[in-house]
């Protein structure tokens, strides 16, 4: 089916199944128009709007006590003791807490190193030269941070 945008005119291409005799609404991907498209016979429009004109008649209240129990599972007028569930606190830990708690943890273990580092180096003799690479690589981003913070 070929329809026509009422507001751009544009012409856009939609299955026939898609449009069905109640309508649908639809929208222009150009403009953004929206509106109600229904099938091209004219006999079929008259069937619809009879249809919709008998369907206002008869629903009066569309919130009502069978149709918000069916739909979304509320019983209205019937109060029981039911206990509400309880709302569970909103973490606010966000990335950034976690960002800081890596840094301080990190601190921390380099300070533990730096107060055994000795006791480490006497006891296990080999790691001597990897306990002095690490600091020496510290040494060199303190150096690097300096540097960028001055420019």
């Amino acid at each position: 089916m070929l329809i026509n945008c009422n507001k751009c005119k544009k012409k856009f291409v939609v299955p026939d199944s898609a449009i069905t005799i109640l309508g649908r609404l639809v929208q222009c991907s150009a403009c953004g128009n929206k509106w109600t498209q229904f099938p091209l016979n004219k006999e079929t429009k008259l069937k619809v709007e009879k249809k919709i004109t008998k369907a206002v008649k008869i629903k009066k209240n569309l919130y009502t006590e069978e149709y918000l129990k069916r739909k979304h599972g509320l019983v209205i007028g019937k109060t029981e003791n039911k206990k509400l569930p309880v709302k569970k606190e909103k973490n606010n830990f966000g990335f950034y807490s976690y960002i800081l708690i890596f840094i301080i943890f990190l601190l921390t273990a380099f300070g533990v190193l730096n107060l055994i580092k000795d006791d480490i180096i006497q006891n296990y003799p080999l790691t001597e030269e990897y306990i002095n690479y690490l600091y020496e690589i510290i040494e060199l981003l303190k150096i690097l941070l300096y540097q960028l913070k001055g420019n």
